[in-house]
């Protein structure tokens, strides 16, 4: 096998693990002292020491700028925490996520994940995207390590429901499967979707099935990068009536829309995000055992 040196980037201001582990993408895995991904259909190892990314993945020339958009290193993150509101809360949440980037995922997978996400907590979310791309994904090889790119559209589109419900899915294989043949037969478009305003696109993406609001907001925030999106799920949803709106009785989903959009301001995916990680994770550490197990470690392929 071709092996090819490492590539390093400057990432300051940058936790790979923090971002990895935040519950955005759900097929990273720890290899060594670092971890093993796809972006797209590219296998990628990606190591942090310090400031600096170490990074490999077989096609050198492009992979720093493919790093770079994928983890966001981009995005002015003092200028965006900063804008955070300053309350106790969100005081927390950000000195405890400092470093955790919004990912910018490939359109497809990341909604094809969060389709099969629904009621799923976050090892089991892992454990069907792990499923999926095993079984259905192409293989690649980097770093000595075998791993699996997501199943294009057009490929699952060519399963039936009782395969994908094999794969743990339940209920939600349909919705994958019914998604993935609008896609595949050219009826929904997910890149020409990307010149809809929040609004309109948000509506578009609610169309498909098995996507609700939540699952329509997390799709704006981490494939169309619409920063102000505010997914809302059980833990968030908590911190809101616990932190922010205990007064208030009478919360419908749409209040609760309004009042993220406006409180949160144009930034709210990330606050939604940090918020989001803090709960969950020192939750998970008050907890005996911990309900979320960490990320398997992969072990070299035999060569």
């Amino acid at each position: 096998m071709r092996r090819t040196a490492f590539e390093t980037i400057e990432a300051p201001d940058f936790d790979l693990a923090l971002t990895l582990d935040s519950g955005q993408a759900f097929h990273w895995e720890r290899a060594g002292a670092g971890f093993v991904g796809a972006i797209g259909d590219r296998a990628v190892y990606v190591e942090q020491c310090g400031s600096v990314l170490k990074v490999r993945d077989g096609e050198p020339p492009t992979l720093p700028r493919v790093i770079s958009r994928y983890f966001s290193l981009d995005h002015p993150l003092a200028e965006i925490c900063a804008s955070f509101p300053n309350d106790p809360a969100m005081r927390t949440a950000s000195d405890y996520c400092r470093g955790l980037r919004i990912i910018r995922q490939p359109r497809w997978e990341c909604l094809a994940t969060f389709i099969t996400s629904s009621m799923k907590q976050v090892a089991h979310i892992r454990q069907i995207s792990r499923t999926l791309r095993r079984r259905f994904g192409e293989t690649r090889t980097v770093h000595g390590i075998e791993t699996h790119v997501y199943p294009a559209a057009r490929r699952i589109a060519e399963l039936n429901e009782v395969e994908l419900r094999k794969c743990a899915l339940g209920y939600r294989a349909k919705n994958l499967l019914s998604t993935a043949r609008l896609i595949s037969r050219g009826e929904v478009d997910l890149d020409r979707l990307a010149t809809l305003p929040d609004e309109e696109l948000r509506a578009r993406l609610c169309e498909l099935p098995g996507v609700g609001a939540k699952i329509a907001n997390c799709v704006l925030l981490f494939a169309y990068e619409r920063l102000r999106a505010f997914p809302i799920d059980v833990w968030i949803e908590r911190i809101l009536r616990e932190r922010y709106l205990q007064r208030r009785r009478k919360l419908t989903s749409e209040k609760l829309r309004q009042f993220c959009n406006e409180y949160f301001g144009a930034y709210g995916g990330y606050a939604q995000q940090y918020l989001f990680h803090h709960a969950r994770t020192t939750a998970s550490q008050k907890r005996k055992p911990s309900s979320t197990k960490p990320a398997p470690r992969l072990s070299r392929k035999a060569r």
